[in-house]
């Protein structure tokens, strides 16, 4: 489980891992302190592994099974959540095809300014935040979708964005500062909408996370993302699902141009 996401045992292969290390801990009697030691990390690390904000790796597993004697439990358990993950890339690079060739994309971004929109020293701080070790190259194929904004004809772009994407000084103030100002420049396209979704509007459809529809002529999808975790959507029924979702984000987001006044605002504010 990666925090901010619904915690699903049942399909996500990393939430069981989760769920059946909480068990065995709990059961041991083992304290954070005690599995910081035995794991040899930190008590933050540990932390957030156990909130599901950090993943196991196989080395861990392995000083799990020989500490609660449970043969190769959890070594099996991580080899199968990281062959998901492989899924998971072949669905995006999947995702990818079909942006590429949009007629429509419309998305939700509930934490951050959406990767299309994004400045390199933007992309760049969040990927580092995550610790990935490509940095440079993330952020190059980054920068590269973008090329879709200037195609002839451009797809339409309908965005709504969460105001704590706004407050969040993401690289600190100056990046930040030069991302909203970018972003107000790409409102201003005409094939472009930016709209967003005021703190002030409370509870919304969009507290499940980001995330992406696309229309084009190879038929709808949806793309749920977040840091570590994806998944393409093709069935008709779900597809319909996220459109209604995005529907009801939709109206309680601000108009356009009082979403493009909030922006100065937070531009204001930094």
């Amino acid at each position: 489980m990666v925090s901010g996401q619904r915690f699903d045992p049942d399909s996500d292969p990393w939430d069981w891992l989760l769920d059946d290390l909480r068990f065995h801990v709990q059961k041991s009697g083992m304290s954070y302190a005690a599995l910081a030691r035995l794991l040899e990390r930190s008590s933050s690390n540990v932390s957030n592994i156990m909130a599901g904000r950090r993943r196991i790796k196989e080395r861990d597993a392995e000083q799990l099974d020989r500490c609660w004697e449970l043969g190769n439990h959890f070594v099996r358990l991580v080899r199968n959540a990281s062959r998901e993950g492989n899924k998971e890339r072949e669905w995006f690079k999947a995702y990818l095809d079909h942006e590429a060739a949009a007629n429509t994309i419309k998305t939700y971004e509930a934490l951050a300014v959406p990767g299309l929109f994004q400045l390199p020293e933007y992309a760049a701080a969040l990927i580092r935040a995550l610790g990935a070790p490509d940095e440079e190259d993330q952020v190059e194929r980054r920068m590269a979708r973008q090329s879709i904004l200037s195609k002839k004809p451009a797809p339409a772009i309908w965005v709504l964005i969460s105001q704590n994407a706004l407050d969040w000084p993401v690289g600190g103030s100056e990046v930040m500062l030069k991302q909203l100002s970018h972003l107000l420049e790409l409102a201003e396209l005409p094939h472009v909408s930016v709209r967003v979704l005021s703190r002030s509007s409370g509870a919304h459809a969009g507290f499940d996370g980001s995330f992406t529809l696309i229309y084009g002529e190879s038929g709808d999808v949806a793309y749920t993302e977040s840091p570590g975790r994806g998944r393409l959507v093709e069935s008709a029924s779900e597809v319909r699902e996220y459109w209604n979702r995005y529907d009801r984000i939709g109206e309680m987001a601000l108009p356009v141009a009082p979403s493009l006044q909030l922006i100065r605002e937070a531009m204001e504010a930094l």
